[in-house]
């Protein structure tokens, strides 16, 4: 929730030094020639770095990374450097399977010396048998944004990145990490931000040294709960930073002994985590949302009102990829919280400045996507939501007029968990295509393949705008969202799990502790380290305000 810029254009959040890729002409690399790209080993060496993290992310956000010295940039640069991908997490591979090869971009060089001297990021592509591999989430995003480029438009996205902190007391009790954070109202608490001072300047001063232009950092609704802000950029940029910025905050908080996690709802009775994405559409330098005509009052473009209509379309698939994790919906369905707001969408409408909609118009240059939670993978995020507005771009889909709390009321409801959610996944061909790009892995893939919604014996919507339990089902196989194998096969079978993702990965499956396994989706709160997962505080809290996780077996996962 940050400070409200509702009145002001777009170019106004741009920092006094913008970045390499200024906000103003967000235009992706795909969609027009880029000047010619710096040398990472010159960049290194002139940074004083003695050490390079190649990172890249898998399905679930986790990301994995070898530490490379100086010595070798010259070989990172030129040839990358290998990974055994099945080892690394979720990326449809094999123990059988080829390397993958992370090679990296060098517009991502990212120094750390707030984090270690000498330390620098990158981020890479990650590639097997010389060809970019199809189920990395960064390669699923630059498809997308081709796809958008062909039609002349890019995607500007600008992320919310919420989070607690919290420490582990004497008894091994989880608690927020400042002890006299227990306001009843803590939202933008001055005394709160006081006593957080020395994390909340290191996290800005990092992201503002790093070009990223920081422009607020507040106290969240949560005791305990914070969100600090960077101005937006291109899809792929915005998404990268995320990744790095949950990096930099939980690097800097263990630091202070602190733990940060993004885990959705880690406390039952407090606000949840968010990550609101901020959608704009460009044509080159120019914005293609503002239209001053716009008879709705909103000042928006027909072709905003497509968009919009096309995220509205597929809500409910949309939610699997924004909140991929049985945590999720504790945020999403909850009632109530200490401050008496959850500030999560139950339903699929949209409106003006007011942030009880799954879409909030804050101003004419762009729209609130407020579905998503801090458990999501932004590259699959982004890719998910401009596939389901260039739906509705390609349709000329009508969203219908702006709602008030009364019109809001008569949308279609959110999918109350994730069974329901991946349900609406399997049966959404656009939004699963968006993601299902991987062609030969058990079946060809086919062009047109029919919507499980219209094959499927039994639906998870029983009556118009209203979610019932799912549907008994002839294959009892739990479903994996982000891990699909492709499929011209439509209905209750369609949407196989690959085989290298194990029942131990599915949300909520299985008769295990989750907080054993080392990827930190499994209860909602991505990795913030590459190769490690600080899930387990959350997940294993004994105090009596942390929320449980409900595990279901295989038996009853999929029973009505």
């Amino acid at each position: 929730m940050p400070i409200d810029t509702a009145a002001a254009p777009l170019a106004a959040l741009a920092p006094v030094a913008p970045p390499v890729q200024a906000p103003a002409t967000p235009v992706p690399s795909d969609a027009a020639p880029a000047p010619e790209p710096a040398d990472l080993a010159e960049l290194a060496r002139g940074d004083g770095v003695r050490f390079l993290l190649a990172v890249f992310v898998d399905l679930a956000g986790k990301p994995c990374a070898k530490l490379v010295p100086v010595e070798a940039v010259e070989e990172l640069r030129d040839n990358g450097v290998g990974f055994a991908g099945y080892a690394a997490g979720l990326l449809g591979q094999r123990p059988s399977d080829p390397d993958v090869v992370a090679r990296p971009d060098v517009s991502s060089y990212t120094p750390l010396p707030f984090v270690r001297p000498g330390l620098a990021l990158v981020h890479c592509d990650p590639y097997v048998n010389g060809e970019p591999w199809p189920y990395a989430p960064r390669v699923i995003l630059r498809g997308l944004l081709r796809r958008a480029a062909e039609r002349g438009l890019s995607l500007a996205v600008g992320a919310e990145i919420e989070y607690f902190l919290v420490r582990r007391d004497a008894d091994g009790a989880l608690s927020v990490a400042d002890p006299g954070d227990t306001a009843a109202r803590p939202c933008y608490d001055a005394r709160g931000l006081t006593r957080m001072y020395e994390h909340l300047t290191a996290v800005s001063t990092a992201m503002n040294a790093l070009g990223w232009g920081n422009y607020a950092n507040d106290h969240e609704d949560g005791n305990g709960q914070f969100e600090q802000n960077f101005a937006y950029a291109d899809a792929l940029t915005t998404a990268d930073r995320v990744i790095t910025a949950r990096y930099l905050i939980s690097v800097l908080a263990e630091q202070r002994d602190m733990t940060a996690t993004f885990m959705p709802k880690p406390f039952t009775d407090r606000t949840g985590s968010g990550m609101h994405l901020h959608l704009s559409l460009w044509r080159g330098a120019e914005p293609a949302f503002p239209d001053a005509a716009d008879p709705r009052g909103l000042g928006l473009s027909p072709l905003a009102y497509a968009f919009i209509g096309g995220l509205l379309e597929h809500a409910g698939a949309l939610q699997a990829v924004l909140a991929p994790t049985v945590n999720s919906y504790k945020r999403t369905g909850a009632v109530s919280t200490r401050s008496g707001a959850t500030w999560s969408p139950r339903r699929a409408g949209y409106g003006g400045n007011d942030r009880t909609h799954f879409l909030r118009v804050p101003d004419e240059h762009r729209v609130e996507l407020r579905g998503g939670d801090g458990s999501a993978n932004p590259y699959l995020a982004a890719a998910a939501a401009l596939a389901a507005g260039l739906d509705g771009i390609e349709r000329s889909l009508d969203p219908g007029e702006p709602g008030d709390a009364r019109a809001t009321a008569l949308r279609p409801e959110l999918p109350p968990t994730l069974l329901h959610a991946v349900e609406a996944l399997a049966g959404d061909p656009v939004v699963s295509g968006a993601l299902d790009v991987a062609p030969g892995r058990g079946s060809p893939r086919t062009s047109g393949r029919p919507s499980a919604r219209s094959s499927s014996p039994g639906t998870a919507r029983s009556a118009p705008g209203r979610w019932t339990a799912i549907s008994r089902r002839s294959d009892p196989t739990p479903f994996w969202p982000h891990t699909v194998a492709a499929s011209p096969l439509s209905g209750p079978t369609a949407f196989r799990p690959h085989p290298s993702a194990s029942p131990k990965h599915f949300h909520g499956q299985g008769d295990r502790n989750p907080c054993a396994e080392s990827s930190g989706s499994i209860c909602g709160s991505p990795p913030s380290i590459p190769g490690s997962a600080n899930c387990s505080p959350p997940c294993s809290a004994r105090s009596s305000s942390a929320a449980p996780t409900r595990r279901a077996s295989r038996s009853t996962a999929t029973r009505s």
